[in-house]
C-alpha cells in the first residue's frame, strides 16, 4: 500500500499540476483488534507523515463505530510539519530493501544484516518481568538496552557521526531522546548519515510529549506509525517501545509491530475485510472462530473474506482463504485459487483445517498447562 501510493504521487507530479488530485488512504483488509489498528497505523500513518493523503478510512473487522475514533487518533499522532529530513535519503522509497548493516554480536545474540530484528527492553522493565520470562511465550524481551553498548547520537552532529564512521568495527546506533525531532525524521537522518555497516536500534519516543491520556490507543498508534514506517523503509535492526510503561504491553506491541510490518513473523497472520452489504456471513463471529481454530499456526496467513466480489483479489498474498460464495455457503482458497466450493457454513472451519493439513502447514496446538 505504501509503495503504491508513493508511485502514484510520483506519477501525478510528473504529469503536472493539472493532475494534483486529492488522495484517499486506507489499508484494505486490516483485520480486527490490536493487529488491525497496528496495520492501519503503519500504512496510513507513514504516508500522512510524508505529506501524502487528504482523507482516510480505517477499515476494521468490527462494528463501524470503532473505526472513526482510531482514524481521529491516528491523524492527531502525525507530527506537525511532517518528516522531511533535509538530506538525500539512502533508502529506496518505491521498493523495499533492508539496509545492509553488518552482523554483530550484541548481548550474546546476532543482530544486523539479514538476522532477525531484535526486541529490546529497558533495565527497569527487564527487572520487573525477569521472574516470569519463562511464562512470557512469544513476547520475551531479548536484549536490555543498557547492556547492549548502543551509541546514542544527535543525527545533526556531523562530526560525531564522522568519527563513528571511521571506526574499524560496526556499532549499534540510536537517536538520543529529548532532541525535539520527529521520530521518523530523526532515524531517517541517522540512516542517511551513518555508514550502512552500523546497525540501528529504533525507538518510538524521542521528543518530550504532553500527552497525558491514560488511553493505550494513542501510544499504540504512534509507536506503530513511527517504528512500522521506518521498518517498511528498510531501516532498523532492533526496536524498543518506550512510550508504554507496562512491560508486558510494550513487549507485545514490539512483536506485533514487527509482525504487521512483515519483518518478523511469529504468529498466525489474518487478513479480514470489514462488514458491508455484500458480506454473506457474520464476519466478526466467523473470524473469531477461525482464530480459535488456527491461532497456533505460526507463519500461516489466513484470509477471511465476506464475498467473492473483492475477496479473491484482496487476499492474494494469503496462504489460505475462507470466502463467502453464496448465502450459507463457503469457498476455500489456496493462495489465489479456489479449491473447495459451496461448503455449508457450519462445516467450513473444520474443512479449512483439513485443507491446511492437506498442504502440510498444520501442527497440533500445544497442550495448555493448568495450574491447580
Amino acid at each position: 500500500m505504501i509503495e503504491a501510493y508513493r508511485l502514484l504521487v510520483a506519477r501525478l507530479e510528473a504529469e503536472g499540476s493539472d493532475w494534483n488530485y486529492p488522495l484517499h488512504l486506507g489499508v484494505t483488509e486490516a483485520g480486527d483488534g490490536e493487529d488491525g489498528r497496528i496495520k492501519s497505523a503503519i500504512g496510513i500513518g507513514s504516508l500522512l507523515a510524508d505529506g501524502i493523503g487528504d482523507t482516510i478510512r480505517v477499515s476494521l473487522t468490527e462494528d463501524a463505530v470503532h473505526e472513526v475514533p482510531v482514524a481521529k487518533a491516528l491523524v492527531r499522532a502525525i507530527p506537525e510539519g511532517g518528516c522531511e529530513t533535509g538530506v538525500k535519503e539512502t533508502w529506496n522509497s518505491f521498493e523495499y530493501e533492508r539496509r545492509k548493516s553488518q552482523v554483530q554480536r550484541v548481548a550474546g545474540l546476532s543482530l544486523g544484516g539479514t538476522e532477525l530484528m531484535r526486541v529490546f527492553t529497558s533495565r527497569k522493565k527487564w527487572d520487573s518481568v525477569a521472574h516470569k520470562i519463562d511464562q512470557m511465550g512469544d513476547f520475551k524481551p531479548e536484549i536490555v538496552s543498557e547492556d547492549s553498548g548502543v551509541v546514542e547520537l544527535d543525527p545533526r552532529e556531523d562530526e560525531v557521526i564522522f568519527e563513528i564512521n571511521q571506526a574499524d568495527e560496526p556499532r549499534l546506533l540510536t537517536v538520543k531522546d529529548g532532541l525535539g525531532l520527529p521520530t521518523i525524521s530523526a532515524f531517517r537522518l541517522l540512516a542517511a548519515k551513518a555508514d550502512a555497516r552500523h546497525s540501528i536500534l529504533l525507538k518510538d519516543t524521542l521528543a518530550p510529549s504532553n500527552d497525558t491520556a491514560a488511553d493505550f490507543l494513542p501510544t499504540l498508534l504512534k509507536a506503530s506509525m513511527n517504528l512500522g514506517s521506518l521498518i517498511c523503509d528498510g531501516i532498523g535492526d532492533a526496536i524498543l517501545v518506550q512510550g508504554e510503561e507496562a512491560p508486558g504491553q510494550s513487549l507485545r506491541l514490539s512483536y506485533n509491530i514487527l509482525q504487521a510490518a512483515g519483518a518478523r513473523i511469529f504468529k498466525t497472520d489474518y487478513v479480514a475485510c470489514p462488514s458491508c452489504g455484500r458480506t454473506l456471513f457474520n464476519l466478526q463471529e466467523t473470524t473469531q472462530k477461525i482464530r480459535e481454530a488456527t491461532g497456533h499456526l505460526k507463519g500461516v496467513r489466513i484470509a477471511v473474506m465476506g464475498c467473492i466480489v473483492n475477496g479473491p483479489g484482496e487476499m492474494a498474498d494469503a496462504d489460505f482463504g475462507y470466502v463467502g460464495g453464496a448465502p450459507g455457503k463457503i469457498n476455500l482458497y489456496v493462495g489465489k485459487k479456489a479449491v473447495k466450493f459451496n461448503i455449508p457454513e457450519g462445516e467450513a472451519v473444520e474443512r479449512l483445517q483439513d485443507l491446511i493439513r492437506e498442504h502440510g502447514r498444520w501442527v497440533d496446538a500445544p497442550e495448555q498447562v493448568v495450574e491447580v
